[in-house]
């Protein structure tokens, strides 16, 4: 693996966070399926569930009448998203405690750089976990490697509440056994098409020719031979200032039609509200507003219009002219976010430091 033998890098995922959250402030509810988010109305979509929901086939982004369907005895609780950033503050107060290299992805999981610690990648890890459960009575599992993309996948190991590190030397095999829906990109319908090419394992990935794999499947083919090697030369970046905000969404299904995306959209545009609400974004000027989608085949669109505060309706209007783009295609991932006006009054980014939807 092409890494630095000193890089220690831990990614921290908080077990079923929102639900769990809610479980903790409500000790009634322990032991009993729990969802965050959507309503009793065709329209809501779950934000996040218990693992006994899960039991039942529950998951986020699943439409709420189809999770009462898979468990009648479901209990649907209001996101609560300012208790939710509150909590996040609190945890990612405790990664600071360790090192200033801290990379969140989401509210609920961050990459921390603890290479300059003498302790190992793995009792740091425990500590860190035992000082969030400590102070939030919350859980969190945890990935440890030399990098990013291998410690992501470690932190699914052990889940809940559990942690797994796969070193140096342990890269290779690790990575030669790991079915490719581990790898990130890989939905149900990527791992379909790469089983179609005999692709069930990162192994067969290496083993088949770099040439061969672009051939089959372009550009996304070499990230597709590198990820499966265990090779990420990314540094855990801390954030920066913004010059846009944007939730994203990649569904376990493509979505077949701009209806169904119409209804996936509500519950990321709730989430950029409420990220809009934040002290540090409250006094942020909106500029322009922008809809992502990501297409079955990984080609892309981003369109975007000037806008000075979240217009629903207008969201509604990208993302249907967006989903023409697509000629018929599915789509996997919908993103939603603002641009921020800058300081001189322009709303050019050139720094290269945006959020991912515009990236």
């Amino acid at each position: 693996m092409n890494s630095s033998p000193s890089r220690k890098i831990i990614h921290v995922d908080m077990d079923c966070f929102y639900a769990a959250i809610e479980v903790r402030d409500h000790p009634e509810l322990r032991g009993k399926p729990v969802a965050v988010g959507g309503s009793s109305e065709r329209r809501g979509v779950l934000t996040t569930c218990s693992y006994e929901a899960r039991k039942f086939g529950c998951r986020s982004a699943m439409p709420t009448f189809k999770a009462m369907r898979l468990c009648p005895d479901l209990i649907l609780m209001p996101v609560r998203f300012d208790v939710y950033r509150q909590e996040s503050a609190r945890i990612r107060e405790i990664f600071h405690r360790f090192t200033s290299l801290v990379e969140p992805l989401s509210l609920d999981e961050a990459f921390l750089d603890v290479s300059h610690l003498n302790s190992s990648g793995s009792a740091i890890a425990m500590e860190i976990r035992a000082m969030i459960q400590e102070e939030s009575q919350l859980t969190a599992s945890a990935g440890i490697s030399a990098n990013k993309l291998i410690a992501k996948i470690a932190s699914d190991w052990r889940k809940p509440n559990g942690q797994f590190e796969v070193s140096e030397g342990e890269v290779a095999d690790f990575m030669r056994a790991l079915p490719v829906k581990r790898l990130w990109g890989v939905g149900k319908v990527t791992e379909k098409r790469l089983q179609a090419l005999g692709l069930e394992t990162c192994g067969d990935i290496v083993d088949r020719p770099l040439h061969q794999l672009v051939a089959e499947l372009g550009r996304f083919g070499a990230e597709l031979h590198e990820m499966a090697q265990g090779i990420d030369h990314r540094k855990v970046n801390p954030s920066r200032e913004r010059k846009s905000l944007s939730n994203e969404r990649t569904f376990a299904e493509n979505l077949t039609s701009a209806t169904e995306g119409l209804l996936k959209l509500e519950p990321i545009l709730d989430e950029l509200e409420a990220d809009l609400g934040h002290a540090k974004n409250r006094d942020r000027e909106i500029c322009k507003s922008v809809v992502k989608l990501k297409f079955a085949d990984f080609t892309q669109t981003t369109i975007e219009r000037a806008a000075m505060s979240i217009d629903r309706n207008l969201y509604r209007t990208l993302l249907e002219e967006a989903w023409a783009r697509g000629d018929g295609k599915s789509v996997r991932l919908i993103g939603a976010g603002v641009r921020f006006l800058s300081e001189s009054g322009s709303d050019d980014d050139h720094s290269g430091h945006q959020l991912k939807l515009f990236q």
